[in-house]
């Protein structure tokens, strides 16, 4: 479902030089899949993220999301995301419902069968108490679930969540993890962007690490964990980062 082939991406640094967030970056993800996207900040993840979701263009490389080429077919591949942050905005004068249907109202989804997404949502993620109730009066994690229903409201092939539980207490946070596990059964492709390892260890079949813009570690966590002699995902986390940093000052 989703393939990033050789991605770099280059900003301007200065008059004549260029930063590059991210180098030759290459992965494959399938349905029913969850990846977890780590790196320390600065480590290029949110670059490529806003490369899958269209939102920036690649520099160097490719990518599709199904059989679409996030340039040449963007249109095609903004309907097949739903993508969550940790600083999506909800409208606070709008009531959950509301909110979702009017991002629905942009996949023209006929009326009939939007409606009926919205019920199906709110009711298999128990929501209904934030159905009718605005959103100016939900706490942050309650704001968070009802984005997640605005990621899903089209259903979506694959899922993009960039630090969906940051600033979210452990009951809002259990919640979203949950929701997750649901969408994996539901043979949902996603992207697992997190610093939490307790996250990572919980919600993904397989890691992929970032560094300084490139990939330098691939596998799942007890492979990973395994091939580094470490005892759990922090120490082999922190252990990848230093063997990078010690190899790239050679």
């Amino acid at each position: 479902m989703i393939e990033v082939s050789h991605i770099g991406k280059s900003y301007p640094d200065g008059v004549s030089s260029v930063f590059w967030a991210l180098r030759d970056v290459s992965f494959c993800m399938g349905r029913g899949e969850v990846v977890g996207l780590v790196g320390a900040n600065g480590a290029g993840k949110t670059s490529l993220l806003r490369i899958l979701s269209t939102v920036l263009r690649p520099t160097t490389g490719d990518a599709w999301v199904g059989s679409h080429h996030v340039v040449d077919d963007s249109q095609a591949v903004r309907r097949q995301i739903g993508f969550v942050s940790a600083n999506t905005a909800v409208y606070d004068r709008m009531t959950g419902a509301e909110y979702v249907r009017f991002f629905g109202r942009f996949y023209d989804i006929p009326a009939d069968e939007l409606e009926d997404r919205i019920d199906e949502l709110f009711a298999r993620f128990r929501m209904l108490s934030l159905r009718d109730q605005l959103c100016g009066r939900m706490s942050t994690g309650m704001k968070q679930k009802v984005s997640i229903a605005r990621a899903l409201v089209h259903n979506p092939d694959v899922l993009i969540f960039d630090e969906a539980t940051l600033g979210l207490d452990i009951m809002a946070a259990r919640s979203v993890m949950e929701m997750v596990l649901v969408l994996r059964e539901e043979s949902k492709c996603i992207v697992f962007s997190t610093h939490i390892m307790s996250e990572l260890e919980r919600l993904c079949d397989r890691l992929v690490v970032l560094h300084r813009g490139r990939l330098i570690a691939e596998g799942t966590a007890a492979e990973l964990i395994d091939e580094y002699k470490e005892e759990n995902l922090e120490d082999m986390f922190f252990q990848i980062l230093a063997a990078d940093d010690e190899e790239a000052a050679v």
